[in-house]
């Protein structure tokens, strides 16, 4: 079985085609990624807007470079998988346009995925880790500590109170007027750094549950260099190791918390798992593992290029397939749709152009006219946001 994947969740353009052997194992035959860096850096961050432009150029070229590196055909395809969210609503929905269109010209089965799932999933696919393992989730949109029991079954043992560690990384480069994306960048200047020159907080440290609050040692890290302006190399350099010693503590501390609510709720885990791109700093690495050896598990940590989203998407759709839970055809994108389409309308409504008000009340006929609604409460929702569309468009 071949499945292409798209992903086009935040800025990075990316498709993968994985092939499931005769054993059930997958196997990754291409993943092709192109990142949105060059556009975005002038701006200290992700600009929506510019993202959403920049897939809608790339998107059919990195298509057809995976297709073409995996040796197969749009035809030889068993199915289509895009990335439905969570993630920036413009490429969302390039990635989903795109998709559906493959599938209605190929006659090919389409599944929306949860981007976080998708994380969730990869040491499935790169280190055949068994259930249940315990997963560190660490990006720039998201923080959380998760059981995950089997495909579909997951726990929430911990979230992020406010900023996600990714977040908290990038704004603290900017700053102190480092370059984009600023993960990187804190992590080299951290190495010339003291990390104790700083006295910064440890935020939730030692409570009996696993959240995560990053908000007010960001504040407490701009205090500090408001305090010593203007700032010398070495400044930055100290600050940058200070606060990443704090977030390495915080981390070690909120993991040994998750670990322990893993343990009373689902037995032992088979593994630490970490997903995100904040896996690949590695001082963050090393108290995973010295975590990991402490509570005497494995720790997985997926190549680097499985560490972002790129070839991800295509992870669960392949694992429900196999479970026979997915029956094909536009299903479950025309459910996934609606409820994208039924969040986002009061947005359109009140804010967004005659043309956004257009798109989102096509997106929610679409989802209305594709499936039977699997609720009266989504039903009446869908129809409620529709019925508010046409108003607008008095």
């Amino acid at each position: 079985m071949l499945v292409l994947g798209i992903e086009t969740t935040c800025d990075e353009t990316a498709a993968a085609v994985v092939e499931r052997g005769t054993d059930g194992r997958g196997r990754i035959l291409s993943n092709v990624v192109l990142s949105q860096i060059g556009e975005h850096a002038a701006f200290g961050g992700v600009v929506p807007e510019i993202a959403a432009r920049a897939h809608v150029e790339a998107i059919d070229a990195v298509i057809a470079e995976a297709v073409q590196q995996a040796g197969c055909t749009m035809e030889s395809l068993s199915g289509i998988a895009a990335a439905a969210g969570p993630g920036l609503i413009g490429g969302v929905i390039v990635g989903l346009t795109t998709a559906k269109s493959i599938a209605l010209v190929t006659g090919k089965p389409l599944i929306a995925v949860n981007h976080l799932e998708a994380h969730a999933l990869t040491a499935r696919l790169t280190d055949h880790t068994p259930f249940p393992y315990c997963l560190f989730l660490a990006s720039g949109g998201h923080t959380q500590i998760l059981a995950v029991r089997g495909v579909g079954d997951y726990v929430r043992l911990g979230t992020t109170m406010d900023d996600a560690i990714g977040e908290a990384f990038d704004k603290t480069a900017k700053l102190l007027g480092l370059g984009y994306p600023g993960g990187p960048q804190v992590e080299q200047e951290a190495k010339a750094g003291n990390p104790a020159r700083f006295a910064l907080p440890r935020p939730m440290q030692h409570r009996k549950e696993a959240d995560f609050s990053l908000s007010g040692l960001k504040t407490a890290l701009r205090l500090e260099a408001e305090a010593i302006a203007p700032l010398s190399n070495e400044d930055v350099a100290d600050l940058c190791a200070s606060f990443q010693q704090a977030v390495v503590d915080v981390v070690y501390d909120r993991l040994r918390a998750g670990l322990k609510l893993f343990r009373e709720s689902c037995g032992a885990p088979a593994a630490l798992v970490a997903a995100g791109g904040v896996a690949a700093n590695q001082a963050i690495r090393a108290i995973l593992q010295k975590l990991a050896g402490e509570a005497g598990i494995a720790l997985v940590l997926p190549p680097y290029a499985y560490l972002r989203d790129g070839v991800l998407v295509f992870k669960p759709m392949w694992l429900y397939w196999r479970r026979g839970l997915i029956g094909g055809g536009m299903q479950v994108f025309s459910y996934g749709v609606a409820l994208w389409a039924m969040t986002l309308a009061p947005i359109a409504l009140v804010a967004a152009s005659r043309e956004a008000s257009v798109l989102f009340g096509t997106l929610i006929a679409i989802a209305v006219l594709r499936e039977p609604l699997r609720s009266a409460r989504v039903a009446g929702a869908l129809l409620v946001v529709a019925g508010l569309m046409l108003i607008r468009l008095q």
